[in-house]
């Protein structure tokens, strides 16, 4: 009934915006629903792990709303509901089952005022990860390839009987639980975040394992189109349920993980260059040498005329020897072409190669294309 729910909802904004041509106003009070709706196609061989009667083409759709309302000069609330096909994005591939999921990415209230040069915000509710650049890039139009870089994905598991062939994400998409501050003075941001699960395995508020976690992020933006930043992370992670596994004296609190990043991005004409570094350790009980992860990804787009761009991304994943025992080291490249026939449509066509020691060149590439389509028209001033 619930997804029921979410898809009517849809379908009656989808309505409403056709016939409203409401244009949205300077007010202390007002509300927005943004509209982003991507149809989408696949082909590639992942799902054959999975079924080897998988079909290597699937088609699927996306819809992100993102409703906005503002109560007044400094206080608003923000929302991000997806609806989605399965497959839609690269790593649902891996899977052959078939259904329509429902994600609320964030959903949070939030303060916000300047004073001169500086302003400061805050939110509460559910929000995306402060750790990393990308995380606020959910929506397909701002994503100028088709796949996400590689920390923001799915670990590819080494395959063994009864395994989940797609893992768990480093850093994850779908927010979490929290509250956040976030500072800007002159070139300098700063954000720091508390919530109650690690963003390499987020928890609902109903979850019996919660555990505060820190997150902390800033950068300097040096001039324009050019700016560094920095991320970092740490908390307890595994589940209570592994207590027994302790050694004698220690908790859950004594195997923490952690994580740090630093990004960059640079834009000048028509170049438009971002890249990520970042480092996880994950502590395990009676393990002799911790799990490491290191990624990395260089990002490069170059428009080529008012219509037409170019994106090209390079991925890296290197593990120490703990974590190589059932995670695979993996360099993934994408390449995709993008197509504006207006200034609410993108078409994008793109190809990605993904590269293992074991098999250079494997079954897991994936030629992809998506239609997004934005809808802004849903305004109104109060």
């Amino acid at each position: 009934m619930k997804l029921q729910h979410y898809l009517l909802t849809g379908c009656l904004i989808l309505a409403a915006s056709s016939c409203l041509n409401l244009r949205a106003q300077e007010a202390q009070f007002g509300v927005s629903v943004p509209l982003e709706i991507t149809g989408g196609m696949l082909d590639t061989d992942r799902a054959q792990s999975d079924d080897p009667a998988a079909p290597p083409v699937t088609a699927g759709f996306k819809m992100l709303a993102t409703p906005l309302v503002k109560l007044g000069s400094h206080w608003y609330i923000y929302s991000a509901v997806q609806v989605r096909s399965l497959p839609f994005f690269y790593q649902d591939a891996y899977s052959a089952d078939r259904g329509i999921d429902t994600d609320v990415l964030q959903g949070f209230v939030g303060y916000a005022r300047t004073w001169g040069k500086a302003t400061v915000g805050f939110r509460a509710g559910k929000l995306s990860s402060a750790f990393g650049s990308f995380p606020p890039r959910y929506n397909d139009t701002e994503n100028a390839l088709i796949d996400q870089p590689l920390p923001y994905t799915y670990l590819a598991l080494k395959p063994r009987p009864g395994s989940d062939p797609y893992g768990l994400t480093p850093v994850t998409l779908y927010g979490l639980p929290g509250a956040e501050v976030d500072l800007s003075w002159r070139r300098v941001d700063a954000r720091f975040q508390l919530t109650n699960s690690n963003p390499y395995n987020p928890l609902s508020l109903t979850a019996d394992n919660q555990h505060p976690q820190w997150t902390v992020g800033g950068g300097y933006t040096i001039r324009q189109g050019l700016r560094f930043g920095v991320s970092a992370y740490r908390g307890p992670w595994l589940d209570e349920s592994l207590v027994s596994s302790y050694p004698a004296g220690m908790n859950f609190r004594d195997f923490p993980a952690s994580g740090i990043g630093v990004d960059g991005q640079w834009a000048r004409g028509h170049w438009n260059v971002s890249g990520e570094w970042q480092r996880f350790v994950f502590n395990f009980p009676k393990a002799t040498q911790p799990t490491a992860m290191n990624f990395a990804y260089l990002e490069v787009k170059r428009n080529i005329s008012p219509r037409w761009y170019a994106a090209v991304r390079a991925n890296d994943q290197a593990n120490n020897t703990a974590a190589s025992r059932f995670l695979l080291s993996r360099q993934v490249y994408e390449a995709a072409v993008g197509f504006r026939p207006d200034r609410l449509q993108l078409i994008k066509v793109g190809y990605e190669w993904v590269r293992t020691p074991n098999d250079p060149w494997t079954h897991d590439n994936v030629f992809g294309i998506q239609f997004v389509t934005t809808i802004n028209r849903l305004a109104k001033a109060l």
